[in-house]
């Protein structure tokens, strides 16, 4: 493919088609910006990674993989997985970090046929699954600071290359403080020099390894050990922290994808896409934390699941800065059925309930639905006027 002065703004170039399982933004054709340096890419993807299956027999996405050919079962149902993070480590039960990563390094794995190495930030993930001396991985693993692992991939990668190994492929990953705060500037240095390492970010919205405070990631009005639920606004401030996917997104890197551990087909996909391509990748997994949100142990999935439901996490795949696809609301819920199961929104419900800012949270998820087409343009939420978007 090759760009042309001729072709047409990315905007005016961008067809979305609905669907029942996605919704696909493709461009009619190779739109002019939007790629790394300036560099028209051969392929850009005009539809998902992954189709959600219906199983007709419950109507749901819930029934498991014995209804599919073998070649679309998910990697986890394989007896021959990899089994990258495998039993014996110390997570609380009901970790989603645990089994995003168990998911995404298992789909890496298998797409890079062994040939991986995963470097890991300071964080749950690391403390969990490394208690000197012992161990939880079975893959070629490093760890060296809280802030540096973006750095370090790229120090790896390029050794590799160096020696000429180009089949061995490299893995960074940490969580959202590592990613978000800490280790921000060495991401971004990792996009801008497009590094050959994907980076997955497991996103529990809080620094949970040392006692829940809040980090870039952590959203309005939740409560942690450092925005507590006290004075006239409690819980963490309105226009703060980071959409860290979007700033991916405006590094124009090959590829950037939000993912949750409510849909392991999804997630694997978008990490068998993401590995087969080259370049700086990002990955943005929502992992909730039973102990930081105040959360049943069992409720991990469910939870995940309502955040998408609602539109405050918006599930979706970008590639040099354009949206390719989302995945719409199946059925959608109100913002407030994903607060409720959680103790650090509690305070929006007792002792006095406090719509404004139940309201605010679900403007933040209408926003979302529009932005990313969530939803079927005849029941998406219509725009507020100016001044009541400006104090969301």
């Amino acid at each position: 493919m090759s760009s042309s002065s001729a072709s047409p703004s990315a905007a005016e170039s961008l067809e979305v088609t609905s669907t029942s399982a996605v919704t696909v933004h493709g461009p009619s054709s190779v739109p002019d910006a939007g790629y790394h340096m300036g560099v028209v890419p051969e392929v850009v993807h005009d539809s998902p990674a992954a189709t959600p299956v219906k199983f007709y027999q419950v109507g749901s996405f819930a029934v498991g993989n014995r209804l599919l050919p073998v070649s679309e079962r998910s990697v986890q149902s394989d007896p021959k997985r990899f089994n990258s993070l495998t039993s014996g480590h110390r997570a609380c039960q009901g970790c989603g970090e645990a089994l995003g990563a168990r998911y995404a390094l298992d789909a890496a794995m298998r797409a890079a046929d062994g040939q991986l190495v995963a470097v890991n930030a300071t964080g749950c993930l690391e403390v969990f699954s490394t208690p000197y001396p012992e161990t939880s991985w079975r893959v070629a693993w490093l760890h060296s600071l809280f802030g540096n692992a973006p750095a370090v991939a790229s120090g790896v990668a390029a050794a590799y290359k160096a020696l000429g190994r180009d089949e061995i492929r490299v893995v960074a990953q940490g969580g959202d403080g590592g990613t978000v705060d800490i280790g921000f500037g060495c991401l971004s240095g990792m996009f801008e020099r497009n590094d050959d390492v994907l980076y997955i970010c497991y996103d529990n919205e809080a620094y949970m390894n040392t006692g829940v405070q809040r980090s870039g990631a952590t959203p309005p009005a939740a409560r942690t050990a450092t925005t507590q639920a006290v004075g006239a606004d409690p819980g963490n401030v309105f226009g703060q922290g980071k959409d860290l996917p979007r700033i991916a997104m405006a590094h124009e890197i090959p590829y950037v994808a939000t993912a949750t551990v409510a849909d392991l087909h999804d997630l694997e996909a978008k990490v068998t896409r993401a590995m087969s391509m080259r370049g700086a990748r990002y990955i943005h997994v929502m992992v909730p934390c039973p102990l930081g949100w105040g959360t049943a142990s069992c409720d991990t999935i469910k939870i995940a699941r309502l955040a998408t439901q609602s539109g405050l996490w918006p599930v979706f795949e970008a590639e040099y800065g354009e949206v390719v696809a989302s995945t719409p609301i199946r059925r959608q819920v109100p913002v407030e059925d994903y607060l409720k199961g959680q103790k650090r929104f509690a305070h929006l419900f007792n002792p006095v309930r406090r719509d404004e800012v139940i309201d605010r949270l679900q403007a933040q998820a209408d926003r979302n639905i529009r932005r990313y087409g969530l939803l079927p343009e005849a029941v998406s939420p219509t725009l507020p006027p100016i001044a009541e978007e400006a104090n969301t």
